[in-house]
């Protein structure tokens, strides 16, 4: 979760000469750089691609930028005529940068340490474009929904076409698996979940299987809560990625047998009192002691993440 972030010096170094936020996600040399800064200095089993949900809505024609102490500010789009106007057919075309990132690393990596790509899904996109930053409820993305549901479900199949194209090109690139990042699918009505969160997700990962011998595929559906089973059996992702307030044993007893976890360590426990870090991360192994298991964290990496912290737990995980 969020390898690359500002609790590592390198990366902040790194960040000061880039520019914008997104010049540093469309620039290969140092995004590449970015990315396999966490593997110089702790040896991880894979990379995750430095990069942003957002390039999706950029790349779809949107006004996107990231703004000092307010984060992701985008031109709302809200209206059928303005989904209309998006460009799906010019999105790999716009996000050839970020493929480019995907080569340079998978050359630069050791053929055991892996590489994981990702994008944002559906509904956690739509959040965004919908409503022009994130929210706590996500209202005009419900709104827009409510008050013209065909314009909505319009610009949810558009962001689902280009999501998928883009992980199957981050794998055609070189990735080795992809995730798809769906945030917030705990703030879509149930009534939404199937149109929004579970549909499209599971159309996605159809067509990431099609592909010769099929690619791994993670789903990270935070927040669904008690939708987790079905999710999963819908969607049978290679492994699903739980968040932090799941209770893990719980996951385990409800999820099909064989599918691998990636979690679900609270990013707090990190910044926690040593005791309780050792305890959480023996937690977490007991828990998934007969489930296939990626150890990751329920949610990002904090900034304020200590990096001997962070090296415990390695210290820990593979002991």
């Amino acid at each position: 979760m969020r390898q690359a972030g500002r609790y590592l010096p390198e990366y902040r170094a790194t960040r000061k000469t880039a520019g914008s936020f997104l010049d540093l996600c469309y620039n290969p040399e140092l995004a590449t750089e970015v990315t396999l800064q966490p593997i110089r200095r702790f040896g991880f089993d894979c990379a995750i691609l430095f990069s942003d949900i957002l390039v999706i809505p950029d790349a779809l024609g949107q006004d996107v930028r990231f703004e000092e102490g307010v984060g992701p500010v985008l031109e709302p789009i809200r209206t059928a005529e303005q989904i209309a106007a998006l460009e799906p057919d010019r999105v790999l075309e716009r996000l050839e940068p970020v493929l480019e990132t995907v080569r340079r690393v998978r050359a630069a990596l050791p053929p055991e340490v892996a590489l994981i790509g990702f994008a944002g899904a559906p509904w956690t996109l739509a959040t965004y474009v919908v409503g022009g930053r994130s929210s706590p409820d996500h209202a005009e993305a419900k709104l827009l929904w409510l008050r013209d549901p065909e314009a909505f479900e319009r610009l949810i199949r558009i962001l689902e076409g280009s999501v998928a194209a883009f992980l199957r090109a981050q794998l055609d690139a070189g990735c080795d698996a992809v995730k798809l990042f769906d945030s917030w699918a705990g703030s879509a009505p149930y009534s939404l979940r199937e149109m929004a969160v579970v549909g499209p997700a599971e159309r996605i990962a159809a067509q990431l299987r099609a592909g010769e011998g099929g690619s791994p595929f993670i789903a990270f559906p935070k927040g669904i809560g008690g939708g987790l089973a079905e999710y999963a059996a819908r969607v049978r992702p290679n492994a699903i990625a739980i968040d932090a307030q799941t209770d893990p044993r719980w996951a385990h007893s409800v999820l099909p047998e064989g599918m691998a976890v990636q979690g679900n360590l609270d990013p707090v426990h990190v910044r926690a009192p040593i005791e309780c870090l050792d305890a959480a991360v023996a937690d977490q192994k007991a828990a998934f002691a007969d489930r296939p298991h990626i150890f990751n964290l329920g949610h990002g990496v904090t900034p304020d993440t200590s990096i001997d912290a962070v090296a415990r737990i390695l210290t820990l995980w593979r002991s």
